[in-house]
């Protein structure tokens, strides 16, 4: 086979291949582990029942109480919505009905590879300068699906499910894009392996982006429409927003792509704030360089080092949605508009005075950088939180 091929087609594909296992594999684990750590959080029992005569059956008495309950409910799911009944409405449009749930699976699984999983060049699929950049075009692309499918169920529930989707994702993209711009100011690159190298080399971006990391975390929990802004599914109310008309695998290819784009995004707070896969701070640790030098054992903890970062943001996922009610809907879109993007725009000011000073490359610039993020920070919830004085309306008295 020749060499360029093999090089650019066939070990990519294979690289990609048991990428794409691994994520479903752990799209799966997650929703398992969601539903029983929401019953523990809320009192309750989440699955706890399919599989357990399997594993009495072919496993030894003595490893019972180590298989948790209900673990086989990850299979048995799928198996349901493969056999359920799917139902068209007859006055839908029939195409954007059917396109709707691809739009957004699509793009969610094209990025993963774009994202590196460790050290190059084994656990990246593909190394592209303009990585970062891909990611953000690929992923922007999601929100179409979710307001085709609201628009093409001719179901005026959906419609306003797909309409408060639109409002909500199409600006908070802002801020999730204005987010980054400081940590690609001070990296001074969109490839996401240099900047994990740059992390490895300094410190990590979330301590002179504190704003930015901030900024990104509440984004990226308002563009996967998870609790506390889950106002285009509003899953609690009598119907479930704009997939309210699909069932069966449609319904659960909406569901896969969200489980995927969160994983996604975790990918990106890691790898943009918290080190990717090095476990470093001004270049003394597992760099890159260090793991590269152990080989495949070196690769390996990498990947794992970086999977169980983006594990904890999974888990962080779980814990605001058993935490925090839903937003209103005027509450959301002031937050984006009056405070996020604000924030970002005040954080790319301070970062820029700071890498015009030449500051950005040693240790001094991150401390200002720090200090100026909590500063503001600290400034922006005292605005948020200060005493109001209360208005009296004094009430007409009528003449008798």
């Amino acid at each position: 086979m020749p060499e360029p091929l093999m090089r650019y087609l066939i070990w990519p594909l294979v690289k990609f291949l048991v990428a794409f296992l691994i994520v479903q594999v752990i799209v799966a684990a997650m929703n398992y582990i969601e539903r029983r750590l929401l019953g523990l959080m809320q009192a309750r029992l989440g699955p706890n029942r399919v599989g357990n005569e399997v594993f009495e059956k072919i496993t030894p008495r003595s490893l019972h109480r180590f298989i948790p309950g209900g673990l086989l409910q990850i299979i048995a799911d799928p198996i349901k919505f493969i056999l359920k009944e799917d139902i068209v409405p007859s006055s839908s449009e029939k195409v954007a009905y059917f396109l709707g749930p691809m739009l957004p699976l699509i793009p969610a699984f094209l990025v993963f590879c774009l994202i590196p999983y460790g050290p190059p060049p084994t656990f990246v699929v593909t190394h592209v300068n303009v990585g970062l950049l891909l990611i953000l075009a690929l992923t922007s692309t999601g929100v179409y699906g979710i307001i085709l499918g609201g628009w093409a169920s001719n179901n005026k529930y959906s419609l306003m499910g797909g309409l408060r989707s639109a409002a909500q994702m199409v600006s908070y993209e802002v801020p999730f894009g204005l987010s980054i711009v400081g940590v690609l100011m001070l990296c001074g690159s969109f490839d996401l392996v240099r900047i994990i190298n740059y992390q490895a080399d300094h410190i990590w971006n979330l301590f002179p982006q504190l704003i930015a990391a901030f900024i990104f975390l509440v984004a990226m929990n308002a563009e996967n429409n998870r609790t506390p802004f889950d106002l285009p599914e509003a899953e609690s109310e009598l119907v479930a927003g704009y997939h309210t008309e699909y069932s069966a695998m449609k319904f659960a290819f909406f569901m896969l792509a969200e489980y995927s784009s969160m994983i996604v995004n975790c990918c990106l707070m890691v790898s943009l704030f918290f080190g990717g896969w090095t476990l470093a701070i001004n270049g003394y640790g597992l760099t890159t360089g260090v793991l590269r030098g152990w080989g495949l054992a070196g690769g390996i903890l990498g990947a794992v080092i970086f999977i169980s970062k983006v594990m904890l943001f999974m888990l962080m996922y779980i814990w605001f949605r058993a935490t925090f009610p839903r937003f209103r809907f005027d509450q959301l879109m002031d937050l984006g508009w009056k405070w996020m993007i604000p924030l970002a725009l005040a954080n790319i000011a301070v970062t820029a005075v700071v890498v015009l000073l030449g500051l950005q490359f040693n240790f001094q610039g991150e401390v200002v950088l720090s200090i100026a993020g909590a500063a503001i920070i600290a400034f922006t919830l005292f605005l948020l939180l200060r005493p109001r004085a209360k208005v009296i309306h004094a009430r007409r008295v009528s003449e008798a």
